[in-house]
């Protein structure tokens, strides 16, 4: 099994001087707005649960 993606960039600046911190998985630092943001895998979804959660719209 391969590693797990790293983000390329903060989701609050859009910098890309981030660096892991602290202790638990997936907790990132940026050097630029000095914040810290946690990221987490939810889960999956199926096909027809994701269809469902899509509006349809009107040709």
């Amino acid at each position: 099994m391969s590693e797990r993606a790293a983000p390329f960039y903060c989701p609050y600046c859009g910098d890309e001087d981030i660096e892991p911190f602290g202790d638990a998985h997936g907790e990132w630092r940026c050097d630029s707005c000095l914040r810290v943001w946690k990221l987490s895998h939810l889960g999956s979804t199926g096909k027809a649960d994701a269809a469902a959660e899509v509006p349809a719209s009107d040709p």
